[in-house]
């Protein structure tokens, strides 16, 4: 039997589901929340139409980092300086040193040793923050301070309360909305393998972060711009975290699209378990490199 027959009926054999493994190896597929099969060009013709992107990563996951980057030279293609950036990684106390090494007043090496970067920042957020340098753009802190979002987790929402003005200007106004049965927060208490001090405050620390992120990204929205923010996934699946409180926040019926990124064996075709999660949903193999 030839080489070209042996490889055919090897192919012949294979399970369907293994015949990604066998066959092509994209590095990711792209699908809308019903499931169906869409094109990054159609992913970034719907994003130029929007007010708010909220891009949910894993952080890990080098696509779904290299996606951020790509989309958001695309926009600043089309929206040139009313493109504002925003992520999580950032806290609120940094934006002035953020502020001062984008317009260039300080060096690299000051901004990157006083900043509470996280550990994959060289490879994963430098480069969207060297474009915003490069060409004029904002680039938003949004996340409350670590501090303050452990003092939650401890204590609850009214440790908070004691902060003098400086501190409470770092976060969402308080007292802020708390919907504890939303399915995110629900599911948080949920979780197998929780330490035994995730009780109740656990999810309330999730949502100062979420309305915090949510609160910023309003402050520096630009009329006629576009705000993309780059944050966990799951701060924005299902339309809940970041996305309930924008919508809690705001007098207007804002304009929000919501990407996801999710692992899987078999990227040929949506799990169920992911379908509705975002508008745009990134699914990569899970034997995708990390980043760390």
């Amino acid at each position: 039997m030839t080489r070209t027959k042996l490889i055919a009926l090897a192919l012949f054999c294979i399970p369907a589901l293994s015949l990604y493994a066998a066959g092509d190896k994209p590095a990711y597929r792209l699908f809308d929340r019903e499931g169906n099969p869409v094109t990054y060009s159609e992913m970034l013709s719907a994003s130029a139409e929007q007010e708010v992107i909220l891009f949910g990563e894993l952080h890990n996951n080098p696509i779904a980092h290299w996606l951020q980057f790509e989309l958001s030279r695309d926009l600043h293609a089309m929206f040139d300086s009313s493109l504002v950036l925003g992520a999580e990684m950032f806290e609120v106390d940094d934006q002035i040193i953020l502020d001062e090494y984008l317009g260039g007043q300080i060096l690299e090496r000051h901004f990157t040793a006083e900043a509470k970067l996280w550990n994959n920042y060289e490879t994963d957020y430098r480069p969207l923050v060297l474009m915003a340098r490069e060409n004029g753009l904002r680039f938003i802190a949004t996340n409350i301070p670590r501090r303050y979002a452990a003092m939650v987790h401890r204590s609850g929402f009214g440790a908070l309360e004691d902060l003098d003005g400086q501190g409470r200007s770092y976060m969402a106004p308080l007292p802020i909305p708390y919907d504890p049965e939303l399915p995110g927060y629900r599911a948080m208490l949920d979780m197998e393998g929780l330490p035994a001090h995730a009780g109740e405050n656990f999810p309330k620390a999730q949502a100062i972060k979420d309305a915090t992120m949510a609160h910023f990204i309003l402050q520096h929205m630009v009329p006629g711009g576009l705000f993309v923010h780059f944050n966990g996934a799951y701060h924005s699946n299902n339309d809940e975290g970041i996305g309930w409180y924008l919508r809690e926040y705001s007098a207007d019926d804002l304009v929000i699209l919501t990407i996801s990124t999710v692992e899987q064996d078999n990227p040929s075709e949506l799990l169920e378990e992911h379908l509705g999660l975002a508008d745009y949903i990134i699914v990569v193999p899970s034997s995708m490199t990390k980043t760390y």
